[in-house]
């Protein structure tokens, strides 16, 4: 493991701390599953707890720095040059199912550029890290993009818009297209556990429409800093702006790129 900085450190620390209490709310929810109500209105609880809980302990460390949140959008900071981007829940769906694949992310923003990214998964004590030229780390092994070259030999993941969400038919374009030319798409639930794992070569790609900057910022550090390519759906350098996302390595970032392309027709 590298020299971690001190922020990176901090959001560890707050991650780790966020995590001891989502694993108690997670264990609460198989009470509630049965129940008529329904595990909703507990889960948005622990979603906002969770945020605040980070909120109270990244301020304590970084009191000047401004934050972009899920719950409660943006918050304000004198230092202009720094701000926490944090899903304090990716993969609520999962949780209030009683799946345990959910995640805290946390990205640290400086002078417009994702310089630290965390992203842990309570459950299964994943810790993902990744710090701006130091590399993208697993439990404190070192991560690195898989090296597949061909679109016919990779699994991927990606995201499916649920009720309510644009883009139906397009999505399931662009499935049919990659479901028939390559060995597997999945859909697990959380766009930061998904970058985490193309980032550990786990997935050989992951595309998705429609996220938020919480969603992507520090999978998108951990991506690049495993030797991968991260861009928009155009190709473009403004994920976190357009809301769309492409990650995997090198060779296979354009093939991927254009069987989206080709998947949406002409214009």
């Amino acid at each position: 493991m590298p020299y971690l900085s001190p922020a990176l450190n901090v959001m560890i620390a707050a991650a780790r701390k966020a995590g001891r209490g989502l694993i108690r709310d997670f264990g609460e929810l198989e009470n509630l599953q049965v129940s008529m109500k329904g595990p909703g209105d507990f889960v948005t609880a622990a979603d906002q707890r969770t945020e605040r809980l980070l909120i109270e302990e990244l301020k304590k460390a970084r009191p000047g720095y401004p934050f972009l949140l899920e719950e409660s959008g943006a918050i304000d900071g004198p230092d202009k040059s720094h701000r926490f981007i944090i899903d304090p829940l990716d993969g609520t769906t999962n949780f209030m199912h009683g799946i345990p694949h959910f995640a805290i992310s946390i990205a640290l923003e400086r002078e417009g550029q994702i310089v630290s990214g965390v992203i842990f998964n309570p459950v299964t004590n994943d810790l993902f890290v990744g710090e701006k030229g130091q590399g993208a780390f697993l439990n404190d092994k070192r991560l690195r993009v898989a090296a597949r070259k061909q679109v016919k030999d990779t699994l991927s993941a990606t995201g499916i818009p649920f009720m309510g969400k644009d883009g139906h038919q397009r999505f399931l374009s662009e499935l049919a297209t990659v479901m028939g030319s390559s060995t597997g798409v999945r859909r697990f639930g959380s766009a930061a556990l998904d970058l985490a794992w193309v980032a550990a070569g786990r997935y050989d790609a992951f595309w998705e429409r429609g996220l938020k900057p919480w969603d992507i910022a520090a999978g998108m550090l951990m991506v690049r800093e495993a030797g991968g390519v991260v861009s928009d759906l155009n190709g473009g350098e403004k994920p976190l702006e357009t809301g769309g996302v492409l990650a995997a390595n090198e060779t296979l970032h354009p093939l991927f790129l254009k069987l989206l392309k080709d998947a949406a027709g002409p214009g």
